[in-house]
């Protein structure tokens, strides 16, 4: 996908980029470009494939949605929160991402793209949410664990009422069935799914409903997540 396939793709799904962001864009994919011969940000390093794969795959499931406040966890060289706040820069964005060379990159990032509003926090997602639980409008992750999992880890940052988005793959409607106790002992309602297939393959976004309070008990430390997650296995046999 060529820049310009991306923003007659975003055009078409009611995005509207203008030159300054599309400039922002093309420093980012330089940055990351550059940034990754020195450390392991992305297996994706060819232009026309982060264009699809990172930065359109990262804005289309956010399209239409009403948030002031946005937690991208785990969020690794940025996806998908820098696209996100660079396609609405209104969005106050936090990303929380535990290794600090990543997070060294997202602060050149937010340098030389100018982004206000943008901080990052180099923490675990458990340890970050001890300071901020029902803080956000909505808490989102890419690729960084199974859903049962994924969901003790953000739904404690939503606010009641907020979301949680998972991006997903092809295994999101299994995942979605062993999770069923994470939805009960979280208070997670699903809420809608989406299908923003690429050529890159199957993407299957789930959206969730915090409908009340985390439970004080979650999330566990990351050992016990691990151990023994809020899953469902019956399901598969």
């Amino acid at each position: 996908m060529t820049e310009h396939e991306f923003r007659t793709a975003c055009a078409e799904n009611g995005i509207l980029l203008d030159d300054a962001q599309m400039q922002q864009f093309r420093t980012y994919t330089d940055l990351l470009i550059e940034w990754n011969r020195k450390m392991n940000l992305t297996a994706i390093t060819d232009p026309e494939q982060i264009w699809e794969k990172h930065y359109l795959d990262s804005i289309l499931p956010f399209s239409g949605l009403d948030i002031h406040t946005l937690a991208d966890v785990g969020t690794g060289a940025g996806f998908p929160g820098i696209p996100v706040k660079i396609t609405w820069p209104q969005i106050r964005v936090t990303l929380v991402e535990p290794l600090k060379k990543r997070c060294r990159f997202l602060e050149a990032v937010k340098e030389a793209l100018h982004l206000e509003d943008l901080e990052i926090c180099p923490e675990r997602a458990e340890e970050f949410a001890a300071g901020h639980r029902d803080a956000f409008d909505a808490v989102c992750s890419r690729a960084v664990a199974r859903l049962s999992i994924l969901l003790e880890l953000t739904a404690p940052l939503a606010k009641p009422g907020g979301l949680v988005i998972a991006l997903k793959g092809p295994g999101a409607a299994a995942e979605l069935r062993a999770a069923a106790p994470a939805l009960e002992a979280l208070h997670l309602k699903l809420l809608k799914e989406t299908d923003t297939s690429l050529s890159a393959g199957e993407r299957v976004n789930l959206y969730f409903e915090k409908q009340g309070p985390t439970p004080a008990d979650y999330p566990r430390n990351f050992g016990q997540i691990k151990k023994h997650p809020l899953e469902d296995t019956t399901w598969q046999k």
